[in-house]
């Protein structure tokens, strides 16, 4: 029997080729164009295997350029921008057929005592009481929820609600989403694998949150992701229940824009995401 959870360590692994030079590799896949958790997932390991391993990636920011191609692998090329005693700064270009489709920025610190406060949890429904998301998306007539089903079956998401079913009505925050996430089955205890299974995943339903306020079918709109952050803040385990609490502040001018706060299910806030992506009513 297969074990999701290492064919997603798999997945996200890399080919070494040289020096700051890597190629990733795809899962099979019906879809289009490729999945951006992935790429997002893939670039961040080829920056961290450029720093010593005393330091670990605490934000990164990035830029989706092109739709990726399932036909060819993905090239990753890392770019040392700068070495601290502190910090350390990568910037990291993934290019197919000659051209760059995605830029990410990772920034790496030393293991520091300091200040330490956070947010408090919401209270929600725990994991059991959600709903399967993929299946959600399949109800909904989204074309491409078999292939997603397929693609993402390392992950266990549970859908809590949002601002239009499920949740209560928060005039402060009119577009919401929250859903339970872990990774099915183990991951070992090698923290770069977390860190990169969450980047994977931090891409599957955080732009959708930006449309919770309006009565569309994300199934009739055209999305895709144009930036993503990520800032850990903590260390857990992706392998365990973590809650995913999504807002959109803004939506305008065909574009959404959300954030995403990170519990575990003792209510530790372990890491923030940010994106803007194309919202845009389909046409045909």
């Amino acid at each position: 029997m297969s074990d999701p959870a290492q064919e997603l360590i798999a997945l996200l692994d890399l080919e070494y080729l040289d020096v700051d030079l890597f190629r990733g590799a795809h899962p099979e896949s019906t879809r289009q164009r490729v999945y951006g958790g992935q790429v997002a997932a893939q670039a961040l390991v080829a920056g961290a295997r450029s720093v010593p391993d005393d330091f670990s990636v605490h934000s990164l920011h990035s830029y989706f350029l092109l739709p990726g191609d399932y036909g060819v692998p993905v090239i990753y090329e890392v770019e040392r921008i700068r070495d601290g005693r502190s910090f350390a700064t990568r910037r990291v270009m993934a290019r197919q057929h000659g051209r760059p489709i995605y830029y990410q920025t990772l920034s790496f610190q030393r293991a520091e005592e300091g200040f330490d406060h956070q947010d408090v949890m919401p209270d929600v429904p725990g994991p059991e009481d959600g709903m399967d998301l993929v299946e959600l998306m399949r109800g909904g007539g989204n074309e491409d929820a078999d292939a997603l089903g397929k693609e993402w079956a390392a992950l266990d998401v549970r859908w809590l609600g949002n601002s239009r079913h499920g949740l209560e009505p928060d005039p402060a925050h009119p577009s919401q989403a929250r859903m339970w996430i872990r990774v099915r089955g183990e991951m070992g205890d090698n923290p770069l694998d977390h860190l990169a299974a969450f980047t994977y995943a931090s891409d599957v339903s955080l732009l959708g949150a930006s449309l919770a306020a309006h009565p569309a079918n994300p199934a009739s709109v055209q999305m895709a992701s144009l930036d993503h952050a990520v800032w850990f803040h903590r260390p857990f385990r992706v392998d365990e229940w973590w809650l995913y609490d999504q807002t959109s502040p803004s939506a305008s001018g065909a574009r959404g824009f959300s954030i995403g706060r990170v519990f575990t299910q003792d209510g530790t806030l372990v890491a923030s995401a940010a994106q803007e992506g194309l919202i845009r009513p389909k046409t045909r």
